[in-house]
């Protein structure tokens, strides 16, 4: 590490093969936490290139625990985070939406690190059951059109890695990688990014890859489509902007989406929507 450390110090960039060698060793444990930490600090500081995104995909992809769908085509909605927007989980009730309208829909999700309410957080407290069981995931994907994929059971290579990022409790690559490394490995994307820069590492990566996607960044910060302003989409054929009218829809405040302060709170919110829209929230077990 000691190497890897000096080098990005002098401000250079990882290859593809350094970046997935040294994410797999931190998988392994073989570096102290105190290494670790100094590493992930460097991407605080400086951005991330689409070399060094690729190769931190691929060690995960590596050593996930894949989900086999039978070839199924399904979706991942599902945003990087780290916006320090705390609004409430519109990627979740998103993919209930989606669901709803009959798609399949492989939700990859985890606990929130730099904000009170994650995907994960929310569905436990609501009662969901986490599993890697593929037979009760594909089981609630026909029946329901969804299954819900909790990050640390498909990552347990990263499980030295949660305590050191909620320590630091801000945004790191990380975040960067949780749309990316979805272990069903679904051929349609809808992801939110927290800046425009990594918008456009996305799409320099996924125009390396089998994929249909839609990358999406509000223009005033927010890593979903936002109806507080214009929102930015990039997909396999285009990019434009897209204001809250070109979805017939007002423009609203920031705090209208305001996710509030607490699991619980978030949950309440949650729920509401489901109860103003008629859809309804059930466990296939």
């Amino acid at each position: 590490m000691k190497q890897i450390l000096n080098q990005l110090f002098a401000h250079e960039k990882l290859s593809s093969d350094q970046a997935r060698e040294v994410l797999t060793n931190i998988s392994a444990d073989t570096y102290n936490d105190a290494s670790v930490a100094a590493f992930i600090s460097v991407y605080l500081m400086r951005g991330i290139s689409v070399e060094e995104l690729s190769g931190f995909r691929s060690a995960l992809l590596d050593l996930c625990i894949s989900v086999d769908t039978g070839g199924i085509d399904t979706i991942d909605l599902c945003g990087t985070g780290g916006d320090g927007k705390n609004t409430f989980n519109i990627s979740t009730l998103s993919s209930f939406v989606v669901a709803g309208a009959g798609y399949k829909v492989t939700k990859h999700g985890n606990y929130g690190v730099s904000s009170v309410c994650g995907s994960s957080n929310v569905l436990e407290h609501l009662g969901y059951t986490f599993t890697s069981d593929v037979d009760i995931l594909l089981k609630q994907l026909d029946r329901a059109n969804i299954c819900f994929l909790h990050a640390p059971l498909f990552h347990p290579a990263l499980a030295s890695v949660g305590p050191i990022r909620r320590q630091l409790g801000v945004k790191t690559f990380f975040n960067m990688l949780g749309p990316l490394v979805n272990p069903a490995r679904p051929n349609h994307q809808s992801v939110g990014v927290f800046d425009l820069k990594i918008a456009r590492l996305y799409q320099y990566l996924y125009e390396t890859l089998d994929k249909k996607y839609n990358i999406i960044y509000a223009l005033d910060g927010y890593d979903e489509i936002s109806l507080t302003g214009k929102t930015k989409i990039i997909n396999n054929n285009a990019e434009y902007l897209a204001a809250p009218s070109y979805f017939g829809l007002p423009t609203y405040r920031s705090s209208d989406i305001f996710g509030g302060d607490t699991i619980e709170s978030a949950a309440t919110i949650f729920v509401d929507i489901f109860d103003e829209t008629d859809i309804y929230l059930y466990t296939v077990s």
